[in-house]
Protein backbone atom coordinates (compact mmCIF):
# COMPACT_ATOMS: atom_id res chain seq x y z
CA UNK A 1 0.00 0.00 0.00
CA UNK A 2 1.19 3.34 -0.60
CA UNK A 3 2.14 5.71 2.42
CA UNK A 4 -0.14 8.20 3.16
CA UNK A 5 2.66 10.97 3.85
CA UNK A 6 4.11 10.24 0.37
CA UNK A 7 0.42 11.02 -1.00
CA UNK A 8 0.18 14.10 1.24
CA UNK A 9 3.86 15.20 0.32
CA UNK A 10 3.73 14.91 -3.17
CA UNK A 11 0.72 17.48 -4.13
CA UNK A 12 2.63 20.08 -1.65
CA UNK A 13 5.89 20.14 -3.77
CA UNK A 14 4.16 20.06 -6.74
CA UNK A 15 1.84 23.01 -5.48
CA UNK A 16 5.20 24.32 -4.38
CA UNK A 17 7.23 24.60 -7.77
CA UNK A 18 3.57 25.51 -9.16
CA UNK A 19 3.35 28.29 -7.14
CA UNK A 20 7.37 29.16 -7.81
CA UNK A 21 6.53 29.86 -11.45
CA UNK A 22 3.51 31.38 -11.19
CA UNK A 23 4.88 33.97 -8.95
CA UNK A 24 8.26 34.89 -10.77
CA UNK A 25 8.76 38.92 -10.44
CA UNK A 26 7.75 40.25 -14.21
CA UNK A 27 10.84 41.11 -15.95
CA UNK A 28 12.18 44.89 -16.05
CA UNK A 29 11.38 46.74 -19.20
CA UNK A 30 14.53 47.44 -21.46
CA UNK A 31 13.49 51.01 -21.39
CA UNK A 32 11.27 52.62 -18.56
CA UNK A 33 9.74 56.17 -18.88
CA UNK A 34 11.73 57.67 -16.00
CA UNK A 35 15.04 56.52 -18.55
CA UNK A 36 13.59 58.52 -20.91
CA UNK A 37 12.53 61.63 -19.06
CA UNK A 38 16.62 61.27 -17.79
CA UNK A 39 17.90 61.57 -22.06
CA UNK A 40 15.11 64.54 -22.57
CA UNK A 41 16.81 65.93 -18.80
CA UNK A 42 20.48 65.53 -20.40
CA UNK A 43 19.98 66.68 -23.66
CA UNK A 44 17.94 69.81 -21.87
CA UNK A 45 21.35 70.25 -19.20
CA UNK A 46 23.65 70.10 -22.95
CA UNK A 47 21.21 73.10 -24.99
CA UNK A 48 21.63 74.61 -21.96
CA UNK A 49 25.31 74.49 -21.80
CA UNK A 50 26.07 75.01 -25.51
CA UNK A 51 23.15 78.24 -25.38
CA UNK A 52 25.69 79.50 -22.41
CA UNK A 53 28.82 79.16 -24.36
CA UNK A 54 27.46 81.03 -27.38
CA UNK A 55 26.27 83.90 -25.43
CA UNK A 56 29.38 84.17 -23.24
CA UNK A 57 31.54 83.74 -26.89
CA UNK A 58 29.09 86.58 -28.42
CA UNK A 59 29.82 88.98 -25.85
CA UNK A 60 33.46 88.86 -26.25
CA UNK A 61 33.21 89.09 -30.54
CA UNK A 62 30.63 92.39 -29.44
CA UNK A 63 33.88 93.84 -28.59
CA UNK A 64 35.52 92.60 -32.06
CA UNK A 65 32.39 93.67 -34.10
CA UNK A 66 34.43 96.30 -36.25
CA UNK A 67 36.95 94.05 -37.17
CA UNK A 68 34.82 91.40 -37.94
CA UNK A 69 32.52 93.62 -39.89
CA UNK A 70 35.67 94.38 -42.05
CA UNK A 71 36.46 90.61 -42.60
CA UNK A 72 32.38 89.94 -43.85
CA UNK A 73 32.37 93.06 -45.79
CA UNK A 74 35.69 92.76 -47.60
CA UNK A 75 34.47 89.91 -50.20
CA UNK A 76 31.44 92.78 -50.77
CA UNK A 77 33.58 95.51 -51.58
CA UNK A 78 36.53 93.34 -53.44
CA UNK A 79 33.38 92.44 -55.78
CA UNK A 80 31.95 95.66 -56.07
CA UNK A 81 34.41 98.32 -55.10
CA UNK A 82 32.15 101.35 -55.89
CA UNK A 83 28.76 100.09 -54.20
CA UNK A 84 28.08 100.48 -50.86
CA UNK A 85 25.52 99.15 -48.17
CA UNK A 86 21.70 100.84 -47.25
CA UNK A 87 19.72 100.08 -44.31
CA UNK A 88 15.96 101.48 -44.51
CA UNK A 89 14.68 100.56 -41.10
CA UNK A 90 15.68 102.05 -37.74
CA UNK A 91 16.64 98.91 -35.90
CA UNK A 92 18.83 97.16 -39.48
CA UNK A 93 21.85 98.26 -38.24
CA UNK A 94 21.72 96.90 -34.23
CA UNK A 95 20.04 93.65 -35.80
CA UNK A 96 22.72 93.27 -37.85
CA UNK A 97 25.41 93.43 -34.84
CA UNK A 98 23.52 90.87 -32.87
CA UNK A 99 23.94 88.35 -36.04
CA UNK A 100 27.95 89.48 -36.09
CA UNK A 101 28.43 88.64 -32.18
CA UNK A 102 26.19 85.67 -32.30
CA UNK A 103 28.00 84.26 -35.52
CA UNK A 104 31.23 84.71 -33.93
CA UNK A 105 30.70 83.13 -30.36
CA UNK A 106 29.42 80.30 -32.84
CA UNK A 107 33.28 79.95 -34.31
CA UNK A 108 34.89 80.61 -30.72
CA UNK A 109 32.56 78.36 -28.87
CA UNK A 110 32.34 75.50 -31.83
CA UNK A 111 34.87 73.16 -29.69
CA UNK A 112 32.46 73.71 -26.80
CA UNK A 113 29.53 72.95 -29.32
CA UNK A 114 30.34 70.47 -30.49
CA UNK A 115 32.00 68.86 -27.58
CA UNK A 116 28.58 68.78 -25.79
CA UNK A 117 26.58 67.97 -28.87
CA UNK A 118 28.97 64.55 -28.74
CA UNK A 119 28.54 64.40 -25.00
CA UNK A 120 24.97 63.62 -25.60
CA UNK A 121 25.29 60.27 -28.09
CA UNK A 122 28.40 59.20 -25.76
CA UNK A 123 26.62 57.10 -23.11
CA UNK A 124 25.16 55.35 -25.94
CA UNK A 125 27.72 54.05 -27.44
CA UNK A 126 30.24 50.91 -26.67
CA UNK A 127 33.71 51.56 -25.05
CA UNK A 128 35.46 50.30 -28.05
CA UNK A 129 33.86 53.31 -29.94
CA UNK A 130 33.91 55.77 -27.04
CA UNK A 131 38.17 55.52 -27.70
CA UNK A 132 37.18 57.87 -30.86
CA UNK A 133 35.49 60.61 -28.80
CA UNK A 134 38.44 63.28 -28.58
CA UNK A 135 39.66 62.51 -32.19
CA UNK A 136 36.10 62.82 -33.29
CA UNK A 137 35.48 66.23 -31.08
CA UNK A 138 38.53 67.37 -32.55
CA UNK A 139 37.83 66.36 -35.96
CA UNK A 140 34.24 68.02 -36.43
CA UNK A 141 36.25 71.45 -35.02
CA UNK A 142 38.73 71.31 -37.55
CA UNK A 143 36.64 70.54 -40.29
CA UNK A 144 33.84 73.26 -39.22
CA UNK A 145 36.37 75.92 -38.89
CA UNK A 146 38.03 74.72 -42.26
CA UNK A 147 34.81 74.59 -44.10
CA UNK A 148 33.91 78.42 -42.88
CA UNK A 149 37.04 79.45 -44.06
CA UNK A 150 37.00 77.73 -47.29
CA UNK A 151 33.41 79.32 -47.69
CA UNK A 152 34.73 82.73 -47.38
CA UNK A 153 37.32 81.76 -50.13
CA UNK A 154 34.45 81.42 -52.31
CA UNK A 155 32.62 84.33 -51.29
CA UNK A 156 34.17 87.04 -53.42
CA UNK A 157 33.57 85.25 -56.93
CA UNK A 158 30.29 84.19 -55.97
CA UNK A 159 29.65 87.78 -54.93
CA UNK A 160 31.45 88.95 -58.35
CA UNK A 161 28.84 86.18 -60.04
CA UNK A 162 25.61 87.11 -58.92
CA UNK A 163 26.67 91.46 -58.28
CA UNK A 164 27.86 91.07 -62.49
CA UNK A 165 24.77 89.49 -63.72
CA UNK A 166 23.28 93.18 -65.24
CA UNK A 167 26.55 95.43 -65.69
CA UNK A 168 24.66 98.52 -65.59
CA UNK A 169 22.75 98.11 -61.81
CA UNK A 170 23.84 99.96 -59.09
CA UNK A 171 24.31 97.02 -56.21
CA UNK A 172 24.18 99.23 -53.38
CA UNK A 173 22.54 96.39 -50.85
CA UNK A 174 20.48 96.14 -47.44
CA UNK A 175 22.52 95.82 -44.72
CA UNK A 176 20.49 93.20 -43.42
CA UNK A 177 20.01 91.04 -46.83
CA UNK A 178 23.48 91.40 -47.03
CA UNK A 179 24.68 90.18 -43.66
CA UNK A 180 21.61 87.06 -44.06
CA UNK A 181 23.45 85.69 -47.33
CA UNK A 182 26.48 85.82 -45.99
CA UNK A 183 26.22 84.14 -42.41
CA UNK A 184 24.12 81.15 -43.37
CA UNK A 185 26.81 80.58 -46.84
CA UNK A 186 29.93 80.47 -44.47
CA UNK A 187 27.32 78.65 -41.84
CA UNK A 188 26.41 75.72 -44.59
CA UNK A 189 29.88 75.62 -45.95
CA UNK A 190 30.75 74.94 -42.09
CA UNK A 191 28.20 72.10 -41.56
CA UNK A 192 29.09 70.67 -45.10
CA UNK A 193 32.73 69.57 -44.18
CA UNK A 194 30.98 67.77 -41.42
CA UNK A 195 29.76 65.15 -43.18
CA UNK A 196 33.37 62.88 -43.00
CA UNK A 197 33.31 63.06 -39.62
CA UNK A 198 29.58 61.36 -38.99
CA UNK A 199 30.54 58.74 -42.07
CA UNK A 200 33.80 57.56 -40.15
CA UNK A 201 31.55 57.06 -36.34
CA UNK A 202 28.67 55.69 -38.65
CA UNK A 203 31.31 53.05 -39.73
CA UNK A 204 33.09 52.80 -36.26
CA UNK A 205 29.42 52.30 -34.78
CA UNK A 206 29.38 48.82 -37.66
CA UNK A 207 26.18 51.07 -39.64
CA UNK A 208 28.32 51.26 -42.52
CA UNK A 209 31.32 49.17 -43.91
CA UNK A 210 33.94 50.23 -46.24
CA UNK A 211 32.60 47.80 -48.85
CA UNK A 212 29.54 49.38 -48.73
CA UNK A 213 30.99 52.70 -49.38
CA UNK A 214 32.76 51.00 -51.99
CA UNK A 215 29.61 50.29 -54.09
CA UNK A 216 28.28 53.73 -52.92
CA UNK A 217 30.71 55.59 -55.14
CA UNK A 218 28.20 56.68 -57.68
CA UNK A 219 25.30 57.41 -55.43
CA UNK A 220 28.20 59.97 -53.36
CA UNK A 221 29.23 61.66 -56.62
CA UNK A 222 25.15 62.56 -57.04
CA UNK A 223 24.52 63.58 -53.64
CA UNK A 224 27.42 65.48 -53.51
CA UNK A 225 27.24 67.28 -56.65
CA UNK A 226 23.27 67.94 -55.40
CA UNK A 227 24.56 69.07 -52.18
CA UNK A 228 27.11 71.63 -53.79
CA UNK A 229 24.20 73.04 -56.15
CA UNK A 230 22.22 73.41 -52.65
CA UNK A 231 25.16 75.16 -50.99
CA UNK A 232 26.56 77.04 -53.77
CA UNK A 233 24.16 80.21 -54.52
CA UNK A 234 25.57 81.19 -58.37
CA UNK A 235 24.82 78.37 -59.94
CA UNK A 236 28.46 78.48 -62.18
CA UNK A 237 30.23 75.42 -62.81
CA UNK A 238 33.35 76.52 -61.59
CA UNK A 239 32.18 77.50 -57.85
CA UNK A 240 30.13 74.18 -58.32
CA UNK A 241 33.18 72.13 -59.16
CA UNK A 242 35.14 74.16 -55.94
CA UNK A 243 32.75 72.59 -53.52
CA UNK A 244 32.05 69.79 -54.71
CA UNK A 245 35.46 68.18 -55.35
CA UNK A 246 36.92 68.89 -51.95
CA UNK A 247 33.81 66.94 -50.60
CA UNK A 248 34.08 63.67 -53.00
CA UNK A 249 38.30 63.57 -51.53
CA UNK A 250 36.70 63.95 -48.03
CA UNK A 251 34.31 61.04 -49.05
CA UNK A 252 37.30 58.71 -50.40
CA UNK A 253 39.79 59.98 -47.55
CA UNK A 254 37.22 58.84 -44.73
CA UNK A 255 36.66 55.72 -47.39
CA UNK A 256 40.44 54.38 -46.82
CA UNK A 257 40.51 55.62 -42.96
CA UNK A 258 37.72 53.21 -42.40
CA UNK A 259 39.01 50.67 -44.25
CA UNK A 260 42.82 50.67 -43.25
CA UNK A 261 41.95 52.00 -39.56
CA UNK A 262 38.61 50.47 -38.43
CA UNK A 263 39.73 47.89 -40.70
CA UNK A 264 35.77 47.21 -41.75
Amino acid sequence: MTDPQEIDRGPEEGDSDAGSQGHRPPLEPTDSPQSILAHLDELRWRILKIGIAIIVGAVVAFFFADFLRGILEAPFHNAVPDNTFQALKPGEEWGVLMRIAFFGGLILTSPVVLYQLWAFINPALTGTERKWAFPIVGALVVLFLGGVLFGYVLLPRGLEFLLGIFPDVQNDLLLGDYYSFVLRFLFAFGVAFLFPVFLFAAAAAGIVSSQQLARGRRWAVLIVVIGAALITPTGDILTLAALAVPLYLMFEITYWLVRLILKK
